[in-house]
């Protein structure tokens, strides 16, 4: 069945607006952005003491709910009640747009099941801040958001986006980044482009542009300034074959060790190995493990 939402149709019925709110400046902020804090019943919040800091610099009062991404069921029952009662609510991130790698797209589901209007509005958003004054291809790209903790996982995430031939947008922590490009040096051909963006739109922020293994240096010999929130970006893949095809003169059993050396398991490995030479997985597993029998 379709579902068509006409979000201005009937402006008496209650809403769930997505507010973004400043990365890091707080004249960033819309004014269709306070006028819709100001109009709402509710605004549901990652940091209830986050988000008082904004309100009291705009003099704003609302009711606060708190709304994470530890938020158990019981609290999108207590949004949705509010919203059946005829009370639009207003829904917020800490810092830029909600739901993109934060919390919200639970409710938002819960709305769209139950015919309540989901309106989002434009505003701040770090990964596309960050690109367009990166440096590198913005006119087609992929945001993955925060890696996890483990290297394993890591690495076969980042193996899975190799094969992507376009700008690649991660959001990272300042305890991590360093760990996060190590492993990146690891993993991806030493020439390809990388750019740091730290505190965006803030006093101090900065951007560190150059190759994988030129930034790498930079950090280990203590040049880099590791606080704030960072985005990383990595450039597309080169068209060249010694970027492409660094896999040519290894045999599919080297190919798939290689992969495994540096830390993903036999069936991770030769999966990618079969993505990389577009031949059939049952083709490298037979191989490999003949081979290694």
């Amino acid at each position: 069945m379709v579902d068509v939402q006409k979000s201005f149709q009937n402006e008496a019925e209650a809403k769930l607006y997505l507010v973004p709110t400043p990365i890091g400046n707080l004249d960033d902020i819309t004014y269709r952005a306070l006028s819709t804090l100001q109009k709402v019943s509710y605004i549901a919040c990652e940091d209830t003491r986050q988000t008082k800091k904004l309100l009291n610099h705009f003099e704003i009062h609302k009711p606060l709910i708190s709304y994470h991404e530890y938020s158990n069921r019981q609290k999108e029952d207590e949004l949705m009640s509010k919203l059946r009662e005829g009370h639009s609510i207003a829904l917020v991130s800490d810092a830029g747009m909600p739901v993109v790698s934060d919390p919200g797209f639970g409710l938002i589901q819960r709305a769209r099941e139950e015919q309540v209007d989901v309106v989002s509005l434009p505003g701040a958003n770090a990964a596309l801040v960050a690109l367009v004054a990166s440096g590198l291809p913005a006119n087609t790209f992929t945001f993955y958001g925060f890696l996890p903790k483990k290297k394993k996982e890591i690495t076969e995430i980042l193996a899975s986006l190799d094969q992507i031939k376009q700008t690649v947008i991660f959001y990272e922590s300042p305890y991590r980044i360093k760990q996060t490009v190590e492993v990146m040096a690891e993993w991806y051909h030493p020439e390809r482009e990388i750019v740091l963006a730290r505190e965006l739109t803030k006093k101090f922020e900065e951007y560190v542009r150059g190759t994988i293994n030129d930034v790498k240096e930079f950090i280990d010999e203590g040049n880099a300034t590791l606080k704030g929130e960072f985005v990383l970006l990595v450039g597309p893949r080169g068209e060249d074959s010694s970027e492409d095809f660094w896999w040519k003169s290894l045999s599919l059993i080297e190919h798939v060790e290689t992969y495994i050396q540096k830390g993903s398991s036999s069936k991770d490995a030769i999966k990618q190995t079969a993505i990389d030479r577009s031949i059939p997985k049952r083709e490298v597993y037979q191989a490999y493990h003949v081979g290694n029998s």
